[in-house]
Parts: C-alpha cells; structure tokens; sequence
C-alpha cells in the first residue's frame, strides 16, 4: 500500500493484511441513488437538476459522506444483507486488481494512453461500464468521480497504520476518498492516490461505490 513517488500522504509504502470482502462491480449510479430517494424521501443532492448529470447510468454526483453511509444503511435493509463504504486499504487493494505495485489499475501506462483519453469526460462523469474494467472487474477504479471512503482521512496514518485491516484514525476533520475526477485536468488517479473533503461537503465530482464483509 502506499507509492515512493507519490505525494507524502502516500508513505511509507507497507504491507497490509485484509479480511475478504466485496465491493461493487461500479459506482452507485443515478438510477439507483434514485431509487433510494422515493423510498427514504431524502433530499436530492446538489446538481441533481442539472442535464449533465442526468442520465441513469451515470454515477450519481454530490452525495455527502453522510448521504453515503445512510445510502448503505438503506440498501443494507432492503437486501437484508449489510452494505457500507469501503475502507482505503479496500479500496486501493481492489483498484490494484492484483497487480502488486501498479501505478493505476490497468498498470503502469500514464493515464493518456487509455482509448479514447483526449475526449472523455468533457461536461461530467460518463456512464458506468462504458471502458473496459481492471483485472477483477471492477469498472471506474481511479476515474470518473472521487469515491468517499469509510475512513477519517490523516497524512501521516500510514507511519503508524496496523498491519491488519487498518480502517483509519479514531477521528478527524476530513473523510478519504479514492479516484481521479471527470473535471481534473489529469482525468485519472494512481492505485495509491489519496483525497480527503469535509464529510458535509456536496461536489459535482463525488460519489462512492458500496462493499460488504464475506
């Protein structure tokens, strides 16, 4: 976990052990995170109007980190199986696709020689499933919008992080998240790339995936 030649927050790189879990094949999409509106009546987040960002297999834009878990709350009682956001060392285990040390998750080609890179995500984030996935399957790791994560964020954790199943600080100011974003200039983030916002803030280039134990 972590990269040499990433930014501080990404050292030391280190060995994690994690229990087997799953996560989503994609990033909840619009037409899902709709669903969970008509049935819980909560407020639609910010851009929710707005026609880039409307159609239904997009990946939803501008839930809150507390948007996402009550997400995951919701879906946990209608499947009746428990659903919550990933952990960062989750997450960057599955973008890896199991391809120790890769910069991304197709490997370590820079970001514009993916097909097509030059022209996509002009106005928002495109439809999930639209490229090819990673080695697991796993579709949009490292692109398309920031993904909120379960953690507390802090730039220094990796210096004292357990070596198995680390989920983060006790607490903090600020929520990790993992994944490039359709309105970056560089469109793209490595394996161990990391970002943190406010658990309250609402952008147009945020949403998640979900992950449950096995």
């Amino acid at each position: 976990m972590g990269c040499e030649s990433g930014r501080d927050d990404e050292k030391p790189v280190h060995r994690v052990w994690v229990h087997a879990f799953e996560i989503a094949v994609c990033q909840v999409t619009r037409f899902e995170y709709a669903l969970f509106l008509d049935a819980t009546g909560r407020p639609a987040p910010p851009f929710w109007s707005d026609v880039a960002f409307q159609q239904p297999d997009q990946p939803v834009v501008g839930p809150s980190w507390f948007d996402a878990e009550a997400y995951c709350r919701w879906l946990s009682d209608a499947a009746g199986h428990v659903f919550r956001l990933p952990t960062e060392a989750e997450w960057e285990r599955a973008a890896r696709g199991g391809v120790e040390g890769a910069l991304y998750p197709w490997g370590d080609a820079p970001p514009n020689a993916l097909p097509n890179y030059a022209v996509r995500w002009k106005t928002g984030p495109e439809p999930v499933e639209t490229y090819a996935p990673n080695p697991y399957g796993l579709f949009h790791m490292g692109d398309n919008v920031h993904e909120w994560c379960a953690d507390w964020y802090d730039p220094r954790y990796y210096e004292h992080s357990p070596e198995r199943d680390p989920m983060g600080p006790p607490q903090g100011s600020r929520r990790a998240s993992r994944g490039g974003s359709w309105r970056h200039q560089i469109k793209v983030s490595r394996c161990s790339g990391r970002s943190s916002i406010p658990p309250e803030f609402k952008y147009a280039d945020y949403g998640f995936r979900v992950a449950a134990d096995l």
